[in-house]
């Protein structure tokens, strides 16, 4: 029959002092400057200054004593000792937040967090979630806006909405989620009624080449726009970009120039005059390119009865909007 330890003589276990833990902010940036590929990535991720996430750097390297951030002139990288640590605490990481969070739920039965772009939350989640609130008043929602990709968020939201436009590939989601596609709505392109009367004509999508054309982060939404009304020819756009949706349609209403937007979004400043549709009504403007927007949530907490709820009701608002255009 096997002894035991303690007829062994052998010594019982002891697991590594906690004292050897370093400072938690710390491993939280590493984490975060790991995944995101940069100090200032990760400095908005985790709504910080920058300063602060490169002091969070020194601290992790004083106090393991190895070196674990190389500066280069494209940024920062791992080192090798930096790449096998990042390795080894990051499972650690992330059990750390899953845990806390299924905590945190059994605490917050009635308590839904949504995480959906900027434009998208301030010009028409905000104006109709309160809609959903009178038909649970129970419920306490918390509405962040934020421009990640939702398996960044994995596990600090309940919800994410996404619009994907038609000419991007829809990624499988990452594992542990689930998303849905809830609505389909075209995207129009919009000026001001100010703006129009001064440019130059429009009959057809062509002629939109030749205006001032306001874009977010790159030219491809107007290049795969314009594709879509037959305009192939080699193009050479140009436009101030403004990073966010919600900049471009506001940059519209002050007559900055013609912005690409989806119809949900455009409608209520559409239908208050601020913005004039670009060719409502010619039948060269159609088809209209489309895109979808999706619902996004943990694959263990789709059909919780809260989130299925909510799910019903947007699909709902969105589908009877959506079927006006």
């Amino acid at each position: 029959m096997e002894r035991s330890r303690e007829e062994r003589n052998e010594p019982a276990y002891s697991p590594p002092s906690r004292k050897t833990i370093p400072p938690f902010e710390a491993l939280r940036a590493f984490d975060a400057v790991a995944r995101l590929g940069g100090v200032r990535q990760a400095a908005r991720s985790l709504g910080r200054d920058h300063a602060v996430i490169s002091r969070h750097l020194k601290t992790l390297e004083q106090w393991t004593g190895a070196k674990l951030i190389e500066r280069t002139p494209s940024g920062v990288a791992l080192t090798e000792d930096g790449r096998r640590y990042h390795r080894e605490i990051a499972s650690a990481m992330d059990s750390i937040a899953a845990s806390t969070i299924d905590l945190m739920r059994r605490g917050y039965h009635n308590h839904l967090h949504i995480s959906c772009a900027p434009g998208f939350a301030l010009h028409w989640m905000s104006r109709r979630v309160g809609m959903f609130e009178k038909l649970n008043p129970d419920v306490e929602i918390e509405l962040r806006p934020t421009d990640r990709s939702p398996e960044n968020g994995l596990y600090e939201t309940d919800i994410e909405i996404r619009f994907v436009p038609s000419y991007r590939t829809l990624a499988k989601p990452a594992p542990g989620m689930q998303f849905q596609e809830v609505a389909t709505v075209p995207i129009i392109a919009v000026a001001s009624a100010e703006y129009l009367a001064s440019a130059p004509g429009i009959a057809t999508p062509a002629d939109l080449v030749g205006q001032r054309l306001l874009h977010e982060y790159d030219f491809d939404t107007w290049a795969h726009w314009l594709a879509a009304h037959g305009v192939y020819d080699e193009l050479d756009l140009t436009g101030p970009r403004l990073w966010q949706g919600h900049l471009t349609l506001d940059a519209a209403i002050h007559g900055r120039g013609v912005a690409l937007i989806n119809y949900l979004i455009a409608d209520s400043f559409l239908q208050s005059g601020e913005l004039v549709e670009v060719g409502k009504g010619n039948p060269a403007f159609q088809p209209y390119a489309e895109g979808k927007y999706l619902i996004y949530s943990r694959a263990d907490r789709w059909d919780t009865p809260l989130i299925r709820r909510y799910r019903r009701w947007l699909i709902d608002t969105l589908g009877k909007q959506a079927n006006a255009a």
